[in-house]
């Protein structure tokens, strides 16, 4: 009797096309590299990952240099606090050509782009690299971004989202307008295709208008896998609805369990297989030969931080412009109201005990531009894979891993950390099929599908 296969862990690279990782400090590091302008460091990044059988790397975004702060980018550029941002599918691309297995995941915004455009773009990627890629779904977040298309103000969170679910239905009918087995290239009969299972969109909606056929065929794994963060509750229904992989971040292992189950059930009455969706926690890992070696690292790279990399970012993410109010004074109901990265707000406000935190709050509690943002885990191979089995056990499906150098985080992490995933049977040890689907074990969709939770949502209302 065949024995059944215990639960596989899902690993995904959270990178970015900038010149430090999403840890500000990370270029500091005397032994990360310098080249971020060039394909090779990306290829290599890739290399590494693929030779650590990682199911995925996937590439965060923003639509402006930070510029929040002092309403001026020039402490951005000075500090190179994610001063670069390149376009991220043509650095995919690049990744693509030096790899064969590995997925690829790129962002792209549902307020500043267009459904029929992001549906070509993704369905054509997937194509070209033979079914690995995925679509990170975000809704921006700051004024900055909508000066650089052409906007007065960022949209309320709300209606980012309502324009999301329905930027998401464009796409995804897009991608049905070919059917399965569409294409018969028969020479002889000079029949290409079969014009029935070919079909419009002829969508019009509330925010879009969109007529169709979409010009590319289903690739491999069906369409792109789709990837999410959303942690508001506005966003954690527009996950249950549509996310194939959540990138989730927990303080800790107890909030992480509540937030896990709390998903898993959303998913479910939305009309989906709770195993449709792989949750997935962000972590740092500091690894070394020995713990004291993976202390002296994290001492280094926590010295690598300054001030303003936190002021800076959290002006990004909230919206909110830090520079010319006094560091004690608590901010009032509206304008709590008003800032855009919602879960990070009330995670300050959780943390802090403050129902009005102040700058100083919004600093000490989120912890960013530190390790303190967010789980760190620190110690030998076998110490952090005791940690990453212990909340997969109980509060998700894998983890988003963030680094702290590079390429020596990931580097480490291939060498020192997987091999004790491997010896414990809960990561592979080689791909099983070419596509990201097959590597996070997730059903082939066919035309269609999403829809059932569609209809099982509009019954509910």
């Amino acid at each position: 009797m065949t024995q059944p296969q215990p639960r596989q862990m899902a690993l995904v690279a959270f990178l970015q096309a900038q010149n430090c990782s999403n840890y500000a400090g990370s270029w500091r590091h005397p032994e990360s590299m310098t080249d971020h302008l060039t394909p090779e460091y990306y290829q290599r990044i890739a290399r590494t990952l693929e030779d650590g059988k990682f199911d995925m790397a996937f590439f965060d975004d923003r639509l402006a240099i930070p510029d929040i702060y002092g309403n001026d980018h020039r402490e951005t550029i000075r500090y190179g606090v994610r001063a670069t941002k390149l376009e991220p599918t043509s650095v995919l691309m690049a990744m693509a050509m030096a790899t064969s297995r590995l997925g690829l995941g790129a962002t792209y915004s549902t307020t500043y782009y267009e459904p029929f455009h992001v549906a070509r773009l993704f369905a054509t990627l997937d194509l070209m690299t033979k079914g690995r890629v995925a679509w990170n779904v975000v809704t921006s977040m700051n004024d900055s971004e909508a000066a650089n298309f052409g906007a007065d103000r960022h949209l309320d969170h709300d209606l980012r989202y309502d324009r999301a679910d329905e930027f998401m239905e464009v796409v995804m009918g897009h991608w049905d307008t070919w059917r399965e087995g569409a294409i018969v290239g028969d020479k002889a009969q000079s029949y290409f295709a079969d014009p029935d299972k070919v079909v419009r969109l002829d969508h019009e909606g509330t925010f879009f208008k969109s007529r169709g056929p979409l010009s590319v065929p289903r690739s491999q794994q069906g369409h792109p896998v789709i990837l999410q963060a959303g942690q508001s509750g506005r966003g954690l229904a527009f996950a249950a609805r549509w996310a194939e992989v959540v990138f989730a971040k927990y303080p800790t292992i107890e909030n992480g369990i509540k937030q896990y189950n709390g998903l898993k059930a959303r998913v479910v009455e939305a009309g989906r297989d709770a195993d449709s969706i792989k949750i997935c926690a962000e972590v740092k890992i500091i690894a070394g030969s020995t713990e004291a070696e993976a202390r002296e690292k994290y001492a280094l790279i926590d010295s690598l931080s300054r001030p303003i990399d936190g002021l800076t970012m959290i002006g990004e993410t909230l919206n909110i412009d830090f520079s010319g109010r006094p560091y004690d004074l608590p901010f009032t109901d509206e304008e709590l109201a008003a800032v855009s990265w919602q879960s990070l707000r009330d995670k300050v406000m959780q943390v802090s005990g403050k129902k009005n935190p102040s700058v100083k709050d919004f600093v000490e509690a989120s912890g960013r531009g530190t390790l303190r943002d967010g789980p760190c885990f620190v110690g030998t191979g076998a110490q952090i894979a005791e940690q990453m089995i212990e909340w997969f056990d109980k509060a998700c499906d894998g983890f988003v891993l963030s680094a702290t150098s590079v390429p020596g985080t990931y580097e480490d992490i291939v060498r020192l950390v997987i091999p004790e995933l491997q010896k414990r049977g809960v990561y592979r040890k080689d791909y099983d099929g070419g596509t990201l689907r097959n590597h996070l074990n997730l059903r082939r969709p066919l035309a269609g599908d999403w829809r059932t939770s569609s209809a099982v949502l509009e019954a509910a209302r």
